[in-house]
């Protein structure tokens, strides 16, 4: 039998702690790679805020080079951003130096295509073997690649993201918005484009910094507490999150309650399917089953993808679908561009509010039925993680799913999904039920099995 290939990219791109788990030299030689595999043209490459951004973007654009590929540097700039330019602007592909929602120790690698999507999971493994053999391209002088800078790329996507939406109409709505940056790449992106859209703003961890002083890279409801009190001080009609890339919104509405992804998500997929009747949304076995009726009311479908953004981007290519969306906050606007994209979600969400002409809080209920969700993550040893995963399947009762993860159906409407992450040594517990009660119990119960497990 042969031996599996050893993987780098997880569920979203390459994960690392810059010298400690990964050092520049193995930046570099990922870059020959991710250069050889492009084969050809110029390559965009752009970076978030992290602290050692500057010195892994630096390492990639040395391994493109060195590959023969032309590089254009975009410096700081949301992964959208990033993604968008490459298809607009023409570039052979791109590389975005990012962690995401990491803690700020992490940085990663993602590899888009000349469609500005992340390139598909076989390709992944073509780069993971281009590195492994030592098959990098090597050029010489006389073929090495030129680098330059590019400073058009977060103005490309502000038009971009600008394009898709009805501005007048919101701009009459006269939005009073927060929005909490993080500290983050859409720091340089999203204000200017709320700014744009006539809302009046109120920002906050509104300056980039790497190492996410103010409040974390993740927008979850426990990090979100000064954007919820600051909406409920000013009055504000909505507000909203970003993680430390950009391609993910978090929402609160008018009272301050922080919404999970796919309650939002659902909220703008009820919109873009009632201008795209009958259209098809793709979201993962992690995300509510809300989505099921709000399609359905629309006469819509929904297909279900492993958890991952290049899982749900590449099957809204392939299904030709509408919209997809992630619940921790990604979603996916097709006639954009089919990647998640935390700002132009935000401009949807004005302009679906705007239609509505009600507050967010009564949009939310009118349009999507009520589920309660509880969410945990657990730290385990990588070697216990299969032995973590047998157990909970052997503790479930009722319907099991396992197209990612271990999904065990409790009830009509209630359920609980287990799975490894692909970005950090954790494993994430989501549940959903009919009350909080109920799906806060399935979280604690399957949190103690995988903690018995790997301990």
């Amino acid at each position: 039998m042969a031996a599996l290939q050893q993987r780098l990219f997880g569920t979203n791109g390459v994960r690392f702690v810059p010298g400690v788990s990964h050092d520049l030299d193995f930046v570099i030689g990922l870059g020959e790679a991710i250069g050889t595999y492009f084969g050809s043209g110029e390559v965009l490459v752009g970076r978030d805020g992290r602290l050692s951004g500057p010195a892994v973007s630096n390492a990639v654009g040395s391994g493109l080079l060195s590959a023969g590929r032309d590089v254009a540097e975009g410096g700081v700039v949301p992964t959208p951003a990033l993604q968008y330019a490459v298809k607009v602007l023409g570039y052979r592909g791109g590389v975005m130096v990012t962690a995401s929602h990491n803690p700020a120790k992490y940085n990663g690698i993602k590899v888009s295509g000349s469609d500005g999507v992340e390139v598909p999971r076989l390709d992944e493994q073509r780069i993971e073997k281009i590195y492994f053999d030592g098959s990098q391209t090597k050029a010489d002088w006389k073929t090495i690649g030129v680098a330059r800078q590019d400073a058009s790329v977060v103005r490309t996507y502000q038009k971009g993201v600008l394009s898709r939406v009805g501005a007048k109409a919101v701009a009459e709505r006269k939005f009073t918005m927060v929005m909490d940056l993080g500290n983050g790449a859409q720091s340089v992106a999203a204000p200017y484009i709320a700014e744009s859209l006539g809302c009046k703003l109120i920002t906050l961890n509104s300056v980039v910094d790497g190492g996410f002083p103010g409040r974390g890279p993740e927008p979850t409801p426990d990090t979100l507490k000064d954007l919820s009190s600051a909406v409920r001080s000013v009055g504000a009609d909505l507000g909203v999150a970003y993680d430390g890339d950009g391609d993910r919104s978090i929402f609160c509405d008018e009272t301050g309650r922080v919404l999970w992804g796919d309650q939002s998500g659902c909220l703008v997929a009820d919109y873009v399917l009632d201008r795209h009747p009958g259209g098809t949304v793709v979201t993962s076995v992690a995300s509510g089953q809300a989505i099921d009726a709000v399609a359905k009311k629309r006469g819509g479908k929904v297909l279900r993808t492993k958890v991952g953004a290049v899982e749900i981007s590449r099957t809204i290519i392939e299904r030709n679908a509408v919209f997809g969306f992630e619940e921790n906050g990604g979603c996916i606007y097709q006639p954009h561009i089919p990647v998640r994209d935390g700002a132009m979600t935000t401009a949807l969400m004005l302009e679906c509010l705007a239609s509505r002409g009600m507050s967010f809080s009564k949009a939310l209920a009118f349009v999507v039925p009520r589920y309660f969700q509880s969410k945990t993550k657990i730290e385990v040893n990588p070697k216990k993680v299969e032995a973590a995963m047998r157990s909970v399947e052997k503790q479930a009762k009722g319907t099991v799913e396992k197209v990612d993860g271990v999904k065990v159906w409790a009830g009509a409407h209630s359920w609980v999904l287990v799975r490894p992450s692909g970005t950090e040594p954790i494993v994430r517990i989501f549940s959903e039920a009919e009350t909080q009660d109920a799906a806060d119990q399935l979280v604690r119960k399957f949190a103690k099995t995988v903690r018995a497990a790997s301990a």
